[in-house]
């Protein structure tokens, strides 16, 4: 059980604050609700490359990572195609200066010429170098589209395309900026050996004077219900053939979540897993296969994806993934079978809890899913699935007319 306390400021800012005792640490976590969903269709890769701005000088401190460095601290940040997550720890004694940072980003960048164009030179060399350049790198590029026809999961945290970056303009930046990092928008988890006090006054010095803002409506577009089987295939330069299979599934905050999620532990978590012991230990078409899911939170995906052996034709590779699914839709899973995956589970939520950055980002998270709280429930939801809805969630999700499939071919000699 995570013990924390919760308050807003006066301009609407979220304040979480969880006491960790046993470390010397400091961690003060801020996520902002915006994501690559929240872009414009024609101007994609800004919330990714706000990510990278954020560092490149805010309106009274030029150089952010210099003054946490002096103080012995370390930042980072992450964007995903429903929030953008920044994060800084510092021994606890020199926590107002992570306030004084995180504050002065958020009440304005420097909005720097030199900055953006440094920036943008970065995201556009990461676009190259990570979807491009590299093996497999686009392969959420070509089955994104594939997925989606109007919400827009159908284009990746980097972007649809370069040019989009390449484009950006000061006007821009400023304008998105604007309507999504203000305090209205904003949670901020501060986690660590830290008090509580303690923490309501710096918020109070150094993010209450910041203008509330407006929290920006999000009216996104319902993607209809898929009625047919989509595929794509494509032949690169790799040294192995894969496929990847996607289907549509719950929200992270529905229901069946769990479910689901644990649907896909029982099918590849770990050496013991049904796909691992059948297809690349038994039969030996795979190399190497996975089944996860992506949490996003609106409605996501249930991924299979796999490297197929040489030899294996394609069509062996498909019937072998059929057979497994077969079986989850046809038997119920074994009782000590599903009691190990949701042992495993425990452990890994339980393992995750000794990292106080992990915590302030996961009761961020969870904030922003609706309830902080939610992060103290994660254990007993996934305790509470029965083998019978796994056996439901198999029916209803793994269908062939609710899959896309990706086709990655290693191209012919």
């Amino acid at each position: 059980m995570i013990q924390f306390e919760k308050f807003k400021l006066k301009n609407n800012l979220t304040v979480i604050v969880h006491q960790d005792k046993s470390t010397p640490m400091a961690c003060l976590n801020i996520i902002y609700d915006v994501g690559a969903r929240d872009e414009d269709e024609n101007k994609t890769g800004f919330a990714h490359l706000f990510e990278h701005l954020m560092f490149g000088g805010s309106i009274n401190i030029p150089n952010y990572d210099e003054p946490l460095q002096l103080v012995g601290g370390e930042n980072n940040a992450f964007t995903t195609n429903d929030i953008t997550n920044y994060y800084c720890t510092v021994p606890s004694e020199n926590l107002e200066t992570a306030f004084w940072l995180e504050s002065d980003r958020m009440l304005s960048l420097a909005f720097d010429k030199k900055s953006l164009e440094v920036q943008r030179s970065v995201v556009i060399e990461e676009f190259k170098q990570r979807y491009l350049n590299q093996p497999y790198g686009d392969v959420w590029l070509l089955l994104r589209p594939l997925i989606y026809n109007v919400h827009p999961y159908k284009w990746a945290t980097i972007g649809k395309e370069i040019k989009h970056i390449e484009d950006a303009t000061m006007e821009d930046v400023k304008a998105f900026f604007k309507e999504h990092y203000n305090p209205s928008n904003a949670v901020l988890v501060v986690a660590g050996d830290v008090e509580v006090e303690q923490v309501k006054a710096l918020a109070e010095k150094w993010f209450e004077p910041i203008d509330a803002g407006m929290k920006p409506k999000r009216n996104l577009p319902a993607e209809p219900p898929q009625t047919e089987y989509r595929s794509l295939t494509v032949e690169r330069d790799v040294p192995i053939s894969s496929i990847y299979r996607a289907y549509r599934m719950c929200a992270r905050n529905d229901e069946e979540y769990h479910t689901v999620d644990l649907l896909s532990d029982i099918l590849s978590r770990g050496n013991s897993s049904r796909l691992y012991k059948n297809l690349i230990k038994d039969k030996q078409l795979f190399s190497d296969i996975n089944a996860y899911v992506m949490g996003d939170f609106d409605k996501g995906l249930f991924v299979i994806s796999g490297k197929i052996n040489d030899g294996v034709t394609i069509e062996q590779a498909e019937a072998g993934i059929d057979a497994e699914i077969a079986k989850m839709q046809n038997e119920l899973v074994a009782a000590d079978e599903l009691q190990k995956c949701k042992n495993k589970i425990e452990s890994t939520v339980t393992y995750s809890e000794a990292d106080v950055l992990n915590k302030a980002t996961n009761l961020a998270i969870s904030e922003l899913l609706g309830d902080a709280n939610l992060i103290n429930l994660e254990i007993e939801n996934y305790q509470k699935v029965t083998a019978e809805g796994i056996k439901e969630q198999a029916n209803k999700i793994l269908q062939k007319t609710n899959c896309s499939t990706l086709f990655y071919l290693k191209k012919k000699a």
